[in-house]
């Protein structure tokens, strides 16, 4: 902990010096975040037990920027790192630093950097602290805009994977048949790509006159991987001395480049906008596939209106074996060089949010949603005196048409794995949600919103069991204004369900003092609680005391409760957090 309270210390002693350089047009920017956690064992809630009084996960971002050039490095603390985060997310020191230099139309980047061709769909490197993921690549990028209209990007590099870039430790498909959990990889993992847009309203006047712009993108990704002995058993056509067949153990012969494209449209034509976009990998056997030769796809429609008091949008995808690795026989959240957009809505209410849907990237999914606001005027029937805003929102998750093979039987190791109608869809349903929300001024003071959802959830499919849970979920939300300082928010909320550890209960009340202070109280109930051996449960309070501090950039919260177990879900990814008990203790600094 020592390290960690010395580099916070030079980094705010650094950011204070580098505050004057303003006059010589050098800005300085960055930021710390420290998430802390003083944890306590519960087995009534399944905590399990620590070996640290503490555990952190924090960081510390420094960029100088001028008209040509902008620089800069992070330094991550997670020697300790809070629950749920994979094994090799451990670690400290300066995983991220970069320079970039521009001049007219030209901008070069060597470093680690990120970036993203079209909807992501073949490329996207991000970073998201509360998976766990930061997917950087560590190369160089260069953009070029040679003509209005016209942008080009090219890049290429070592993906991060936890601390490393190359010789990595990864989770590994076949460890536990070896005596272990994970394998040291030492193959040079490289990812190339290329993206040009074109946006043809800067070349058209008519068009911009008109309120209209179109654009047309074209990607292309490679990752080049080593070879790897993985092995698959097979019949060798042989029969043994009673005449079954013999088995032998076949090594499988493993592309080293794996090639992807991307093509996309988007017209945007005063309220309306449309997009269009198809991309597809060359055959990519990996862990997430179970080592098939499938070429895979990806086709994304959307088509949005939007005016003042009223929006529309309707979306559909449909995704088949789109699970893209730099590593292969990786497992986790690490090493993922593209992310296909999530198809559901990421709700922010609690119980809502208690059984989220994760992408399924490798198996395939059919995706709808659709939504729909109004906003219904004041002093008419329904707006009533101030207004009515009501939103009603619909997604629905469901398998692709697969045939298994037969030649293939239960080991499709090697094999093409199923045949797939691309149009056709499967018969089992893997997520949906109905949910109508309702936001109503009732008074000058008081706000009250109200909201229902629907919702199936194919537990068996997202966390490998569990089957469907079927759920009625019910949400006041009330807020009341004093006075220009002081706000109190309350939530009621109920979940309702036969399967899984049955009805939850949610409540919250939540007091503002401006411009300073939050105060919150809240609790969650369920009395089928497992306990930390599984074999009983119990009724437990999922409560939680939070106070939190602004004052100009800086932002303090500290807590005392309890948090249950459950997934952590962000754009379509999760990552499963582990029941907890403790103190908790929030820092932000932005400068």
């Amino acid at each position: 902990m020592k390290k960690l309270l010395i580099a916070l210390c030079c980094c705010g002693l650094f950011a204070q010096a580098q505050a004057q350089e303003e006059e010589n047009k050098l800005a300085v920017r960055g930021s710390i975040q420290s998430d802390i956690l003083i944890p306590q064992e519960d087995d009534k809630i399944g905590t399990g037990t620590y070996n640290d009084w503490g555990l952190t996960n924090t960081y510390a971002e420094l960029h100088l920027m001028n008209k040509y050039m902008t620089a800069g490095a992070r330094f991550e603390y997670l020697e300790h790192p809070l629950p749920g985060f994979e094994p090799n997310f451990k670690g400290w020191g300066l995983p991220h630093i970069y320079i970039t230099g521009r001049y007219k139309g030209v901008e070069l980047t060597a470093g680690d950097f990120y970036d993203q061709f079209g909807s992501g769909l073949i490329l996207r490197t991000y970073e998201e602290r509360s998976l766990g993921i930061d997917n950087s690549l560590r190369g160089g990028r260069l953009v070029i805009k040679p003509y209005k209209g016209i942008n080009i990007k090219v890049l290429g590099g070592q993906q991060r994977i936890y601390w490393n870039h190359r010789n990595f430790l990864m989770p590994f498909a076949f460890a536990n048949e070896f005596g272990g959990d994970y394998k040291n990889t030492e193959n040079d993992t490289w990812v190339y790509g290329a993206d040009i847009e074109l946006s043809f309203d800067q070349w058209f006047k008519k068009m911009a006159e008109r309120n209209t712009r179109f654009s047309l993108g074209f990607s292309a990704v490679s990752k080049h991987e080593g070879n790897e002995d993985i092995l698959t058993l097979r019949p060798t056509g042989e029969k043994d001395q009673f005449g079954a067949d013999k088995i032998g153990a076949y090594k499988l012969n493993l592309p080293n480049n794996v090639g992807a494209f991307d093509v996309r449209a988007n017209l945007q034509a005063g309220n309306y906008n449309f997009l269009a976009e198809y991309a597809m990998k060359s055959e990519d056997p990996s862990f997430d596939n179970g080592y098939i030769y499938r070429r895979g796809n990806a086709l994304l429609l959307s088509g949005s209106y939007s005016k003042r008091g009223m929006s529309a949008l309707v979306q559909a995808k449909r995704s088949e074996d789109m699970a893209y690795r730099s590593v292969r026989s990786g497992t986790g959240t690490a090493g993922f060089i593209n992310h296909l957009p999530a198809f559901s809505m990421q709700h922010t209410y609690a119980l809502a949010a208690l059984y989220p849907y994760a992408t399924q990237n490798a198996l395939g999914e059919w995706a709808f949603q659709a939504e729909l606001g109004y906003n219904f005027k004041r002093k008419t029937a329904l707006g009533g005196k101030y207004g009515t805003n009501v939103k009603v929102h619909f997604s629905h998750v469901r398998a692709i048409d697969r045939e298994p093979l037969a030649e293939a039987g239960d080991n499709v190791m090697g094999t093409k794995g199923y045949d797939s109608k691309f149009f056709k869809m499967g018969d089992e349903t893997y997520y949906q949600d109905i949910n109508v929300q309702i936001e109503k001024k009732l008074t000058r003071n008081f706000k009250l919103n109200l909201m229902y959802m629907n919702q199936r959830y194919n537990k068996t499919v997202v966390e490998g069991h569990g089957g469907t849970i079927k759920s009625h979920i019910a949400v006041a939300e009330a807020k009341y204004t004093f006075n220009k300082r002081f706000t109190l928010r309350g939530e009621a909320q109920y979940l309702n369900t036969k399967q899984d550890q049955g009805d939850w209960w949610f409540g919250l009340l939540e007091l503002s003092i401006l411009p300073n202070f939050m105060l919150t109280i809240s609790d969650m109930y369920n009395a089928k609680v497992p306990n930390t051996d599984e074999t009983a449960t119990s009724k437990q309070h999922y409560y939680m005391f939070t106070g939190c501090f602004t004052h100009k950039s800086h932002r303090l919260q500290v807590g005392y409760g309890k948090t249950r177990a459950g997934y952590n879900c962000s754009g379509g990814v999760c990552r499963y957090v582990p029941a907890s008990k403790g103190l908790q203790v929030s820092y932000n600094y932005n400068f």
